[in-house]
């Protein structure tokens, strides 16, 4: 979305993006009430000065939902060793997704891949040492939460 608001001396001038929400300050302070995910975008302020010149700015706006509890799932939780593969995913609709193995961060080792989203964790083949306690958690830049533990039992 691209918006272009027009603010003329002494009244405003509003262009095709404008919603009814919007209000422009003299100083050029932009407010939009009850602000929703379709206001992200790019914006642009003309300020006309008494000269016949023109001051513009441009600014970016994004606007970011609170992350729901990302739900983990696992292709299996009980697996033998040297035998089989688990894949770990994290439904999130969060911007970022971070591993957490017995409580602390995930260190990869050469059987784990990530995804190129880092939702999804597959270790190929299990070992021992990936038997424990596996959590994700997700974020953006104003919320985050971390999903409810999934424990893998490797048998060997």
């Amino acid at each position: 979305m691209i918006g272009r608001l027009t603010k003329l001396i002494g009244r405003q001038r509003t262009g095709p993006a404008y919603s009814g929400r919007e209000y422009i300050y003299f100083d050029g302070t932009l407010v939009i009430n009850t602000v929703t995910q379709k206001d992200t975008g790019f914006y642009t302020l003309v300020v006309n000065l008494p000269n016949k010149k023109q001051e513009i700015r441009y600014a970016r706006l994004n606007v970011y939902e609170p992350v729901r509890v990302p739900t983990l799932q696992a292709s299996n939780t009980r697996v033998m060793e040297h035998k089989d593969s688990v894949v770990l995913t994290c439904h999130t609709n969060a911007v970022s997704t971070q591993w957490f193995f017995n409580g602390m961060n995930l260190l990869l080792t050469e059987r784990m891949k990530l995804s190129s989203n880092d939702r999804s964790l597959t270790i190929d083949p299990v070992s021992r040492e990936d038997a424990g306690i596996y959590q994700c958690e997700v974020s953006n830049p104003i919320s985050w939460a971390t999903s409810v533990p999934v424990k893998l039992d490797v048998k060997y």
